[in-house]
């Protein structure tokens, strides 16, 4: 087992229900609502909770249960407005976004916030909404290597003056951006399963997200990220993405489960299921995101629910730290209910995470 003394306690991420329907494809009852007043409350919530973090989505085109979708990077700097710690990572989508935009969006909500602005660049799976806003859709690999020119060409105009860059997708000549970001600059997100995701990550991201998964297959991509980083000379740490039920007792938590999948709309599940799986399968491996989700599993977008955060408060906890010990440093939550939900793992859950870490510690010292 690895010496565990001075890591950091496992940080907390939720997703901003900024897209109407929720965080599963089902027709079942969700009390969360896609508005400003309830996500104004939400992150006031998550805050109080022990969250770390606010991921905003970015969509374009209504499908699959979101009709309706705000911006993601002005809802995120709303937000921000309406809390004091809380750090919101704003999703961004190259294409419809150039790096000049975004990084004099994300400058200016820095200096306004005190540095509480991250970005999660969306590399895409979406096809058909590419389509419907006349943006050229290219090859798997050739999106993660305009994504990896997106994120240097942040960078750089973020940490330089008179920024100079050659790229097939981004040019500059000379650009000084002014005011820059508060410091620390703002974190960086990406996601995927891919191979060329994880390698996009191992050279240029802060932070990697991938889909939900068992501790021993988040080990599996851990140790592969990082020693392809560890070979860059550079450091990224990992999100896992989860959907939460945390009930009294696990049969009440399992019912919760259940009662959602049955109520799955199995048409729109089975068009989300067909588009990602076909973005999926365009990897040279055939390993991208979704590559192995069943119909269950897609319920939720992001295969939450293999990560199995679903039981009692001490079930829930003892598997976060598994999956901490997997290597993970933040889980990126979605919930049924948000606030109630989110209040609720503040309560009867994170005081046992912490718990469980502070006890595993020593152990792991000796």
């Amino acid at each position: 087992m690895s010496d565990n003394r001075h890591e950091p306690p496992i940080k907390f991420a939720y997703w901003v229900p900024n897209v109407s329907g929720g965080l599963v494809i089902s027709k079942i009852e969700q009390r969360t609502s896609w508005d400003i007043d309830y996500n104004r409350r939400l992150a006031q919530a998550a805050e109080r909770n022990g969250f770390d973090y606010a991921l905003t989505q970015i969509r374009f085109t209504a499908g699959y249960g979101a009709e309706y979708q705000h911006e993601s990077v002005a809802f995120s700097h709303a937000l921000l407005a309406a809390t004091s710690r809380l750090t919101v990572i704003a999703a961004i989508l190259p294409g419809p976004w150039n790096p000049t935009l975004a990084a004099k969006q994300v400058a200016t909500i820095s200096q306004l916030t005190g540095g509480r602005i991250a970005v999660n660049i969306v590399s895409g799976w979406f096809r058909g909404e590419f389509a419907a806003i006349g943006e050229p859709w290219l090859d798997h690999d050739e999106r993660y290597r305009r994504s990896e020119e997106f994120i240097r060409s942040l960078r750089g105009i973020w940490r330089e003056d008179n920024f100079s860059f050659r790229g097939d997708f981004y040019r500059y000549t000379h650009y000084t951006l002014k005011p820059k970001p508060a410091q620390p600059l703002p974190e960086i997100f990406q996601g995927g399963s891919s191979r060329a995701a994880r390698d996009m990550a191992a050279r240029v991201s802060d932070w990697y997200f991938t889909n939900g998964n068992t501790p021993e297959n988040i080990r599996k991509q851990v140790d592969d990220l990082h020693a392809k980083a560890a070979a860059n000379g550079h450091r990224v740490k990992v999100g896992v993405n989860a959907f939460m039920i945390a009930r009294d007792t696990e049969e009440e938590a399992q019912r919760v489960l259940q009662e959602i999948i049955a109520a799955a709309d199995p048409e729109a599940v089975n068009a989300f299921g067909a588009e990602v799986k076909n973005a999926g399968a365009a990897s040279p491996e055939r390993e991208g995101n979704w590559a192995k989700s069943s119909f269950e599993d897609l319920v939720q977008y992001n295969d939450g629910f293999r990560t199995n955060l679903i039981g009692t408060p001490q079930q829930i906890a003892e598997r976060i730290v598994a999956l901490k010990e997997a290597g993970a440093d933040l889980i990126l939550i979605g919930f049924l209910h948000f606030i109630e939900e989110v209040e609720y793992f503040g309560r009867k859950v994170l005081p046992l995470v912490r718990e469980l870490e502070a006890r595993r510690e020593p152990v792991a010292a000796a």
